[in-house]
């Protein structure tokens, strides 16, 4: 077992008019193991509140989806609420049934598919007797969805209505027509469509989840009041429906390609009656596990991240009127998630805007940030830091940020240590690696023509 140590900060605020605020560090340590079914687990001891947060996430998100059949862990991962198979004893629960059951233990369980992962999470007390119950719930559907053929029929045309309803909007034009440009063939880029919803059958997604929800591909994050021998019977209860599996049953997965730099600048301009016109400028960025993410981080709070102060926001907004907001934000995951500027402004003014912020990422591409810009940065970074884990939930999305990305398990204790030693030639360095402001794709949605 591998031991390393993550930072909590306890913050106590007083009652009455006047507030009164104490920090002290306190060291929670990560544990960290694989059971012989290969599950790979990470906990977190957190004995304040009698409670315990698990997420179990599976490399079996949408970057997994057919080209043909776009949406498909999404769907396994909605019809997991909408019923479990009969087991010995256990009669089929539907939909109704799940809801009752987990709202009767005061307990809660979902199931989705993001962009890298397929992920189950739960949350409930520790309670031996209520635990158990809950477990033994979640087990049956993690391992046992009967995915009901007349309720994804269902499902699937809210489905449909929705995706129809939501292409009427420019945001969602926009938005498709940047992933596209930006992931071209990638995985990333792919749209779910009515078209991908109607070639998914349960057999398809029965298929789906027998390949990829196994217990040697697990990783599991838990964070609450259990110790380890608690949250090695809370594990193996959670995956004890799925097949038996050792560590060294399951097969590689196939490598997803990775996303590609774009060979030349590309200028979408759509014609789409609204008040306002989408603007959305940007290029693939880095993955996850990138040793620029950092650097990327805090330059991207004094470029478009950070509000008010960002570069973008003084430019485009404070100096010249252009839009009532404007950021960037970039999305690493386990391939290069995109880079990207993001405004609405009038019609008229989109030509000015594009530019304007082209104009301020180049700059900032070619010089920097200053060091008055860096060290506001860090303030803000660092000062804010305590947010990030002041609360089970929270340190559990930490915990998987580890898990998920191969981080070193001693990552959230020197996490300020390391955004403090970043020079502004470092996140200068890490831009111009990153970013190629000539290269940029730059998506408007009903702007003056």
């Amino acid at each position: 077992m591998m031991t390393k140590t993550m930072t909590a900060r306890a913050c106590l605020v007083g009652a009455g008019l006047a507030i009164f605020t104490h920090s002290a560090w306190a060291l929670l340590p990560i544990q960290h193991w694989s059971e012989p079914n290969g599950a790979r687990v990470w906990l977190v001891e957190s004995p304040a509140i009698p409670m315990v947060d698990v997420q179990i996430d599976f490399d079996a998100g949408a970057r997994r989806d057919p080209a043909q059949q776009v949406g498909l862990s999404s769907s396994v991962g909605m019809m997991t609420a909408k019923g479990v198979r009969a087991h010995g004893s256990e009669k089929a629960l539907d939909e109704n049934a799940l809801g009752e059951a987990w709202a009767d233990l005061g307990a809660s369980f979902d199931a989705g598919a993001e962009r890298d992962g397929f992920v189950y999470s739960m949350r409930s007390l520790t309670d031996p007797e209520l635990l158990g119950k809950a477990s033994n719930l979640a087990a049956r559907q993690i391992g046992e969805p009967s995915f009901p053929q007349d309720v994804w029929k269902r499902e699937r045309s809210r489905w449909e209505a929705a995706i129809k309803e939501a292409d009427t909007k420019p945001g969602t034009v926009a938005s498709k027509a940047f992933a596209a440009a930006v992931y071209g063939s990638h995985p990333y880029g792919y749209q779910t469509t009515a078209q991908t919803l109607n070639r998914i059958n349960v057999s398809d997604m029965q298929a789906f989840h027998g390949k990829y929800v196994q217990t040697c591909r697990a990783r599991v994050s838990i964070v609450g009041a259990l110790n380890k021998e608690q949250a090695q019977q809370l594990v193996r209860t959670l995956l004890s429906r799925l097949p038996a599996k050792k560590a060294g049953d399951c097969a590689a997965l196939p490598e997803v390609p990775e996303v590609q730099p774009l060979a030349k600048a590309v200028d979408e301009n759509l014609p789409f009656q609204s008040a306002q016109a989408h603007v959305l400028i940007g290029q693939p960025g880095i993955k996850r596990n990138n040793p620029d993410f950092l650097a990327i981080l805090v330059g991207n709070h004094i470029l478009g991240g950070g509000g008010f102060t960002s570069r973008l926001t003084q430019e485009v907004r404070e100096k010249r009127g252009l839009s009532y907001s404007v950021g960037s934000g970039f999305s690493p995951g386990l391939n290069a998630g995109s880079f990207v500027v993001g405004l609405q402004t009038r019609p008229d003014q989109s030509a000015e805007a594009v530019q304007v912020s082209r104009d301020v990422v180049k700059k900032f591409v070619e010089e920097g940030p200053t060091e008055e810009e860096l060290r506001d940065a860090k303030d803000n970074l660092i000062g804010g830091f305590a947010l990030r884990i002041d609360s089970n939930r929270k340190l559990l999305g930490n915990v998987v940020n580890i898990a998920w990305n191969d981080l070193p398990l001693d990552y959230l204790e020197h996490w300020t240590d390391r955004v403090e030693a970043l020079t502004a030639q470092d996140i200068r360095a890490a831009f111009q690696r990153m970013l190629q402001p000539g290269r940029m794709v730059t998506v408007q949605v009903g702007a003056k023509q």
